[in-house]
């Protein structure tokens, strides 16, 4: 497979997932106003967005139900991330890479798709490559509200969040445009208050963040304190064995739960 190929540091497992259940309210943090808008997040105003097959097709996106070629791959990456993150006690996860054309973002994305497809299961996938917001190109559509004015102007997030047609248990939070200062943004006090608050909010529903590469910005590490746990993706034909190991280092103090390692040359998964 050109796309997703070998799996480092990941155990096979069975998951039976059951339905998003709100937790109960002694279990979640407190947070004002502002933030509890993502209360209403459970209900989305807007209708799904329709979406091109044969775009998602050309983008390499899993169709819905994580079917097709590729559909396989990324399932058993979602049982194994899934053990891994109960293991932890964590219900998100920060998806990231040494440096740009990685694949991170694709991973992200059909990671989402399968964990959403997975019985009892949904996804809550977060784009916060504020340097290259990419996730809403790859479904082929221009959101209205990006993540990064819930953050700056304190819009309430629910006003951004995203269905897609087909993907029933997936929802989006894209980001819109670039953000200059992104790192700052990414450390503010704000978005741990989401974060939180999205965390809380359902107990069997998994977040998924996209991150920017570790090496090329600052960002990552701004956002690390927010992280539970991280999935490093990298590729065979371009990422040195340098930067995968100051990339390690970098996140030395975040759970890395496994690598993906895309544009293998061979065709056969591989486990490390």
């Amino acid at each position: 497979m050109k796309n997703f190929t070998r799996l480092f540091d990941l155990e096979r497992t069975q998951h039976d997932g059951k339905a998003d259940v709100p937790m109960a309210p002694a279990e979640r943090r407190a947070a004002d106003a502002s933030v509890m808008d993502l209360a209403a997040s459970a209900v989305i105003r807007t209708p799904p967005i329709p979406v091109d097959p044969l775009g998602l097709e050309r983008e390499r996106v899993l169709p819905p139900g994580a079917s097709g070629p590729y559909g396989p791959a990324y399932r058993m990456l979602r049982t194994q991330v899934l053990k891994r993150l109960g293991q932890l006690g964590a219900n998100s996860l920060a998806v990231v890479s040494p440096g740009a054309a990685d694949g991170k973002t694709l991973t992200a994305i059909n990671l989402a798709i399968t964990i959403a497809a997975a019985e009892g299961r949904t996804a809550l996938l977060v784009d916060f490559d504020l340097r290259n917001p990419n996730v809403h190109r790859r479904f082929g559509f221009e959101p209205e509200v990006g993540v990064e004015e819930c953050l700056e102007s304190r819009r309430p997030v629910h006003e951004a969040l995203v269905k897609v047609e087909g993907y029933e248990r997936l929802t989006l939070l894209p980001a819109r445009n670039r953000v200059e200062l992104s790192s700052e943004l990414l450390n503010a006090a704000r978005v741990a208050e989401v974060v939180g608050e999205m965390r809380a909010r359902y107990s069997n529903r998994v977040l998924i963040f996209d991150l920017p590469p570790v090496l090329q910005a600052d960002d990552a590490l701004a956002f690390s304190q927010n992280i539970q746990a991280a999935l490093l993706v990298v590729n065979e034909r371009h990422t040195k064995r340098e930067d995968v190991t100051r990339t390690l280092e970098l996140l030395r103090d975040t759970p890395v739960i496994g690598t993906v390692l895309n544009g293998a040359r061979t065709k056969e998964a591989r486990y490390y």
